[in-house]
Order: structure tokens, then C-alpha cells, then sequence
């Protein structure tokens, strides 16, 4: 970290800004890193827009408010001025700004042109519907294949002193006429991301020396309403797994709560602005796309713990009644306590070895968000009857979960065809110690223990390490994961095991300060895996580290 800021390597986090749609990253695709950055779009999944090719080789750096190319004969420094505009300097060092898209045909590939009316140069892109248009504001530009289709190389050219802007519109807008000087912007854009920083983590200090990093990785990947997206939205990336997943989103949504509430909140609805006909929610969503085909876990109500008081309770509560509801209705076998997960897609877990032996199961940690649920739904609901209700609902079905997938040792699942049970090896068995107070005190100490077996230098693996089907970078078959940890940890605090708790919580913390935020993180080494800025992952440090500070300075 420096003065201005944190310092990031553009491999690991793209740099943006908060509310646009595009960022600049040499991260294209999933393990695909090209040579130079790009400008690349999420509106329709990640779309790579415009190559950025300095004339010379140079460095890169990163800070919240600046992107930066240098050497020893010049540089190039970027911005944004809105979630729409970013402005480029460049001083003694050329730039192509050149179009990233394949061709298509001749007639679906990025068309680029120039603009009779202001001199512009356009990209037209066909993936993303939307115009990207390069204005110059000083300095000399050459245009490369304007009006060819399905030309080789488009784009523009520039070279010495120079300085233009970069806006994403949709069909029209008014020539571009700058309303501030560059350095102006570059101040503007850190003042943003300060207050955002001052909000999300007022504790920031040396002993979280991650804090204003995760922030970032929260500020920059939010995005504004458009498309299916109702609400201003965190994403859980900018790079590839650019959308809203329908339980990644609570744990952002508590990073959020103290300082943002009304962000948290958007948060939180978001997935419920999109409830189908059964109640259920999505399993994700886009700008452009929602997907029905798997649901997530119901964690909903354990996340309202965490959260401020709803400003139309009625509303909170009706969402997740219909939510409930599904679980209840569509999700439970006739004859059946207990509901049932399809796939482990709806886990959230998605390839657990707890669903190797059968998909369609009744597992212990549903049955355990749910009865945390209910307990929500009758802490908010509107009557004595359905406080009642809801409460006699809970406890049946906690009482379920005791007595039909506890062996006296451990939790099964079953499944619901076959009727079968089976004991496993996966952390996804344990938690149901996110029940807390209300598992008996045997039980939580036997769920403990066995989370302890599951511990490693950097946190709880998904896996038992010493299991056969445990994988260094195997999804949810060993890496460590946030969630996983932040629900064991609030459970084990609540379950009587705060030491516990602590040593969890500061080993993630540990592993966060040590390797950034990615998707998830090899259990036995530390490394960072899949996407390298997830969200989840710095929402988790934020919301532990806030945690931490609080107790150890109260």
C-alpha cells in the first residue's frame, strides 16, 4: 500500500469503478490472460472490447484511482470519470487502441467508424449492444480500417502528447466535451473510492492490512441498475463469474450493512426481485440473463441476523415466506420432514462428495438454514398466530433433523429415492453447527471436534484433508472457501467454541492478507484458485475483520 492507496496487480483484480459495466484487465476468459489490457464489457457475460497496446514495452501499475503505463521515455495514465467515461493521458508514449472482438462475418463483428458529426472514432459491438466511443481531447490520432468490414486491424493511433475519452453508451449521445482537467479526475475518482473505504471499513488499520484492498474489490465490481439487474448490484467478479449467484450475495450484502445499509440492502432483494411463481429464487443473474435451472441454499434468514432492521418489514418477510415456502412445498417428498436438495448445484456445494453416491438427498445443513429461517420469519411476522406458526414449524423441523439424520455420532444424508444414508467426508456434514444454541450440547461439541479435523494452517477444507477424495484444487472436494467459514465461524461463536471460532477467523484473515481474494484457496498451500477477485472473498474479510476489531478493542 502506498499513499495513494492500495497497489494491484491488474492479473489479479481488473481495475474499475464503481457502478460501470466495463473494466480494464488482461484477464479475457477463464485462465486466458492476453499480453496487453483490454477494455472488456460484462454486460453480455465477459466480452473483451478494445486491445490497449503501448508503443514500447512498459510497466503496470494500479491503485484505486489510477492505471498506469511507464517507462523511461514516457507514460500513459487512466481514470474514470464516471461509470461510463474514463479518460487517458499519455506523455511521451504511444497507445492503439484496437478492437479485441473476433469477426464474426462481415457484418456481425465490431463495426468501427467515424463520426460526421464530432470526429470520434466508434466501435458499434454486436455482442454487447453498445457503442464505445474514442474522442480526442489533445494531441494527434491516426485511424486505422475505419468503415471496413471485417478488416484485420481497427482502431485508433495515437502517439506523443495526447489525451482522449473512452465512453460506452447505447445509440446516441452528445459530443463529448471535458468538464474537468485529467489530474481533477484522478482526485475525484479517489475521493470516491475514500468514502466508500471510510464507510464499508472505519476500523482499516495496520493490523488489517487488507481491508482497503477488499474494499476495492467491492467498490469496483458494483454495478449500476440495467438489464435484468433491478438494483445497483455488487458482482461476484469482474473477471469471468460476472453475475449475482442467489446466496453469494448475502455475505456481500453484511460486508455492507454497517456502513452502506441501503446498498446492503439492494443487496440482499436483488435475487428476491426475481422470485419465480413457486417462490424460488434464481440461481443467478445478469444483465442479460436469469437462470432457474438450479436454486442456492436458503441461508436468507441466517443472513437477516447480520443485518439492519428492514425499512418495509412486511415486505422482507413476505419475499421470504414465498422462499420458505418453496423449500416446504416443491423441496419435500411426501411423507417427508425433511426437504431435499436436486442437485448439489443447489447447495451452493456444487460437487461435495456428500452427493457422489445420489443427487437427490436430504441433507442436514437444508434442514438447518431453514429451521433459521423460520425463526426469522416469526421474529417479522405480522400476527401472534404466524409468530406461532413459524416457531412450531422450526421446531418440528429441528426435531426432525435430530432424529432422522443424526447417528449418534455424526449428521447423514439420505437419499430420497433409495432411502439410504450415508456418512461422509465433506464439511458440508457439519454445517449444521450454524444452529448454535439450539443443538445440544453433546452435539456441538461432536460437530467441533470433527471441524477441527477439517482445520489447516489457512483455514477449513471443504474436504477432510487425510480423505481420499480430497483435491488440491478440487472446488468444494478441499479448497477453502469463504463461506464455508464465515457460517462455521458465526455458528461455532454461537454454539458455545469462541476459541475456535477466533483461530478460524484468524487464519482466513491470515490467508486473505497473504493471498488476496480469489474464488477459493488450496488448503494445503495457501495459493489462491479459480477467479483471483471474488467479491464473497473480500466481503468475508471485511465482515470478519470488522468482527475482530470489535472484540478486541471493546
Amino acid at each position: 500500500m502506498t499513499a495513494s492507496g492500495p497497489v494491484f496487480s491488474l492479473r489479479e483484480i481488473p481495475f474499475s469503478y464503481h457502478g460501470s459495466w466495463f473494466g480494464f484487465s488482461p484477464v479475457v476468459a477463464e485462465k486466458t490472460y492476453a499480453q496487453d489490457v483490454h477494455l472488456v464489457s460484462h454486460q453480455t457475460g465477459m466480452h473483451p472490447i478494445l486491445t490497449l497496446v503501448p508503443a514500447a514495452a512498459a510497466a503496470i501499475t494500479a491503485t484505486p484511482q489510477r492505471l498506469t503505463w511507464s517507462n523511461g521515455e514516457g507514460r500513459i495514465d487512466l481514470a474514470y470519470e464516471s461509470a461510463d467515461t474514463a479518460r487517458v493521458r499519455g506523455r511521451g508514449l504511444g497507445l492503439s487502441l484496437l478492437a479485441a472482438d473476433p469477426v464474426l462475418t462481415p457484418f456481425s463483428g465490431p463495426y468501427f467508424y467515424q463520426d460526421p458529426i464530432d470526429g470520434s472514432s466508434v466501435f458499434t459491438v454486436y455482442q454487447t449492444g453498445r457503442r464505445y466511443r474514442i474522442t480526442l481531447l489533445g494531441g494527434q490520432a491516426e485511424q486505422v480500417g475505419a468503415q471496413a468490414l471485417g478488416a484485420a486491424e481497427r482502431g485508433v493511433v495515437l502517439s506523443g502528447e495526447w489525451e482522449i475519452a473512452i465512453e460506452e453508451y447505447e445509440t446516441a449521445r452528445a459530443p463529448y466535451t471535458a468538464k474537468e482537467p485529467f489530474d481533477e479526475v484522478v482526485e475525484a475518482a479517489r475521493a470516491q473510492f475514500d468514502s466508500f473505504a471510510a464507510a464499508v471499513a472505519p476500523w482499516r488499520s495496520d493490523r488489517t492490512p487488507a481491508a482497503e484492498l477488499a474494499a476495492y474489490v467491492l467498490w469496483s465490481a458494483t454495478v449500476r441498475p440495467a438489464g435484468f439487474v433491478t438494483r445497483p448490484a455488487v458482482l461476484m467478479s469482474k473477471h469471468w463469474m460476472d453475475k449475482v449467484w442467489s446466496w453469494d450475495h448475502c455475505f456481500n450484502a453484511i460486508a455492507l450493512a454497517a456502513g452502506l445499509p441501503g446498498l446492503a440492502w439492494d443487496q440482499y432483494h436483488l435475487p428476491f426481485d426475481h422470485q419465480d411463481a413457486a417462490g424460488a429464487l434464481p440461481d443467478s443473474i445478469t444483465h442479460s440473463e436469469i437462470l432457474y435451472n438450479f436454486v442456492k441454499p436458503p441461508i436468507h434468514g441466517w443472513a437477516l441476523r447480520h443485518l439492519p432492521a428492514p425499512a418495509v418489514p412486511q415486505d422482507t418477510y413476505r419475499r421470504l415466506e414465498r422462499w420458505t415456502a418453496f423449500w416446504l412445498t416443491a423441496r419435500r417428498a411426501p411423507g417427508h420432514e425433511l426437504p431435499h436438495y436436486q442437485h448439489g448445484n443447489d447447495s451452493g456445494w456444487d460437487n461435495a462428495t456428500t452427493f457422489d453416491a445420489e443427487r437427490v438427498v436430504e441433507t442436514a445443513d437444508l434442514a438447518a438454514f431453514l429451521v433459521l429461517q423460520m425463526r426469522e420469519l416469526a421474529r417479522l411476522a405480522p400476527d401472534p398466530d404466524a409468530r406461532a406458526r413459524w416457531s412450531a414449524q422450526a421446531d418440528r423441523m429441528r426435531d426432525a433433523l435430530l432424529a432422522e439424520l443424526w447417528d449418534g455420532e455424526r449428521f447423514v444424508a439420505r437419499g430420497v429415492l433409495s432411502g439410504r444414508t450415508r456418512a461422509g467426508s465433506s464439511l458440508l456434514d457439519l454445517m449444521p453447527i450454524v444452529l448454535g444454541e439450539e443443538l445440544p450440547h453433546s452435539i456441538r461439541a461432536a460437530l467441533a471436534a470433527r471441524i477441527k479435523r477439517h482445520l489447516t494452517a489457512f483455514g477449513p477444507a471443504t474436504e477432510l484433508p487425510d480423505s481420499p477424495h480430497y483435491e488440491d484444487d478440487g472446488y468444494w472436494r478441499g479448497p477453502i472457501w469463504a463461506p464455508s467459514t464465515v457460517l462455521i465461524e458465526d455458528g461455532l461463536r454461537r454454539a458455545g467454541h469462541p476459541d475456535l471460532a477466533d483461530e478460524i477467523s484468524a487464519r482466513f484473515r491470515a490467508l486473505c492478507e497473504r493471498s488476496g481474494f480469489a474464488e477459493n484457496f488450496d488448503a494445503r498451500t495457501g495459493q489462491g484458485l479459480r477467479d483471483r477477485a471474488y467479491t464473497w472473498t473480500a466481503g468475508a474479510y471485511l465482515l470478519l475483520a470488522a468482527a475482530h476489531e470489535r472484540r478486541t478493542t471493546r
